[in-house]
């Protein structure tokens, strides 16, 4: 993304541009090689985080009398998809992404006095939080949870195993969605979840890393939690509430991720376009041939279109409407846009793109993430399916 521009469906504004740049500005300080070396370290990448937090970017959307900057997802989202347009790609994207829609529900659900004591600690980066809600058993149905938490007295104490808890490794904190009514005793699957935020006890918390294919300088990890004793002051609006409290953070989150997932993808179209320009074969450069120029075309025409539906979910949701289907086919048609740019940019290098020298193919290891996570291509058909056609629910 250039920076004297914005996205043709984001409205433009000072602001925005201004945000663009700042961003790119401490992205910029960062390149291809530092981010290759975190990946091989397996290292989160703490200076890209202080800087961020810094530069006052880890609280975007949060409430200006807590130090934040009290912007949109709209905002939140040309500032990740700046980020995830650098050469941090997703693994920087993933060091800050939780902040942006993780304790939305602290801001949106949360007593005064939890605003107070949370989320200036998130703004300016002292604290990193965990997102436990997933479960080995369980996958997309989050209503079949089994981690539970039992009131006694003042506390509550909570047993269980969570799978996929990015950043665990480095977590002060952890947003960790129980069961407190057993689904049997429930009149709705939805009922009897609780939400908390409360320390990352590492007597009671025990996270191991999960060796992945990508991404491997933000951790993910199988997480279990025996004894861990969490204050009723750290709960999360009404027992029994959690799940309807965590919906209001997901449509933001698609929104993020599709405007990450093309952020990627567009950087990895620019390296292909590089490449085939400069790469001369028989005499003349590959990007002559419309082998490799139609695909990249075809790229670039995916990326534009379905970043069109980013902003449009965005401007929805920024204005208190529905926009449950426009995010979810924003992720679905950004992820996979950013796939096959990204596949491209390895193939057009040809043998050198599976070379890590290249980067290419750290793109397109950590681009797979957005086709699965944080809900299915397969589900989001469903959703459509059911949501917007009137077909019968298929689950």
């Amino acid at each position: 993304m250039r920076t004297d521009d914005l996205p043709p469906g984001l409205e433009r504004s000072e602001l925005r541009l201004q945000i663009a740049d700042s961003v790119r500005s401490v992205c910029d300080r960062f390149d291809d090689a530092w981010w290759l070396e975190k990946e091989r370290k397996a290292e989160f990448p703490h200076e890209f985080h202080a800087a961020m937090a810094e530069a006052g970017w880890l609280g975007i959307t949060m409430p200006e009398e807590f130090g934040g900057a009290g912007l949109g997802v709209s905002d939140a989202a040309l500032m990740m998809q700046t980020v995830a347009n650098s050469a941090g790609a997703m693994a920087a994207a993933s060091s800050i992404h939780i902040n942006l829609f993780g304790p939305h529900p602290i801001v949106t659900h949360g007593t005064n006095e939890q605003k107070e004591r949370f989320l200036p600690a998130l703004v300016q980066g002292r604290d990193k939080v965990a997102f436990g809600v997933t479960e080995p058993d369980a996958g997309l149905d989050t209503t079949h949870i089994s981690t539970r938490a039992v009131r006694q007295g003042r506390n509550y104490v909570v047993n269980g195993r969570k799978v996929w808890t990015s950043t665990a490794q480095e977590a002060s904190k952890i947003l960790l969605l129980t069961r407190t009514t057993p689904i049997e005793d429930c009149r709705k699957p939805t009922d009897g979840m609780t939400l908390f935020y409360t320390d990352f006890d590492r007597r009671h918390i025990e996270a191991t890393p999960i060796e992945k294919h990508g991404r491997a300088a933000v951790d993910s990890n199988s997480t279990f939690i025996d004894g861990l004793v969490v204050p009723v002051e750290d709960r999360i609006g009404e027992e029994g509430d959690g799940f309807r409290l965590l919906l209001d953070s997901l449509n933001p989150e698609r929104i993020l991720i599709a405007a990450e997932a093309i952020g990627v993808g567009r950087r990895a179209l620019a390296k292909a376009v590089g490449y085939a320009n400069e790469r001369v074969v028989f005499g003349r450069p590959i990007g002559i041939n419309q082998s490799i120029q139609h695909p990249l075309a075809q790229s670039w025409m995916a990326l534009e279109s379905a970043d069109l539906m980013v902003w449009h979910a965005a401007r929805l949701y920024d204005a208190g409407l529905p926009c449950g289907a426009e995010a979810n086919s924003a992720k679905f048609l950004g992820a996979d846009a950013a796939f096959e740019a990204c596949d491209r940019a390895v193939r057009t290098h040809g043998g050198m793109g599976y070379s890590k020298e290249f980067h290419v193919e750290r793109y397109l290891r950590e681009v797979m993430l957005t086709r699965i996570a944080p809900v299915s291509r397969e589900l989001i058909m469903c959703f459509v399916a059911e949501r917007v056609l009137g077909l019968p629910k298929s689950y």
